[in-house]
């Protein structure tokens, strides 16, 4: 038997150009930016910038983030949700993400919210924990992106929040 005419048998994994394979992940932030000459007494603070030109500080505290939010605007018209870090030669650097905002009745409970509604079935959890109650409109939020859905909701100050619609 002669050998001689077979091309030797490749071994090396069959990966593709790159080399990587499965599902990237999803981007967290749209917009990451490098400030400085910020003073603040804390060394990192969240915050919401709403529409308007509001900013809701995390936490309630009295902080004037003015120059990050115009920084974070370069990049990223409001709203969004920040969150900025003082780094070692006292830069800040901060991350945003641009959220929807709704007004939904006050008299929900709790600051962190999640319906689900699979096949039908609703499931509400309340700052995490189950809970029964009038879901209306969060499910008029969800049914706009079919039948199956998440909807998260945070609350931001009052009756306004950020809201997430995920369709399952």
């Amino acid at each position: 038997m002669d050998f001689g005419d077979i091309p030797p048998h490749d071994t090396r994994p069959r990966w593709g150009e790159a080399g990587i394979h499965g599902i990237h992940r999803f981007r967290e932030w749209d917009a990451l930016v490098r400030v400085t000459g910020v003073d603040l007494e804390v060394s990192e603070v969240r915050f919401v910038a709403l529409g308007d030109g509001t900013l809701v500080v995390d936490g309630d505290e009295d902080l004037d983030v003015d120059s990050i939010a115009e920084a974070i605007e370069q990049e990223l018209p409001a709203p969004y949700r920040a969150h900025a870090v003082r780094a070692d030669d006292d830069a800040w650097t901060a991350a945003a993400e641009a959220i929807e905002l709704v007004e939904l009745p006050r008299e929900l409970e709790g600051e962190q919210l999640e319906l689900t509604v699979r096949q039908g079935e609703r499931t509400l959890i309340v700052d995490g924990l189950p809970a029964f109650g009038d879901t209306s409109e969060l499910e008029q939020l969800g049914a706009e992106r079919g039948d199956d859905y998440v909807v998260q909701a945070s609350r931001v100050d009052g009756d306004l929040w950020d809201v997430r619609v995920l369709p399952l």
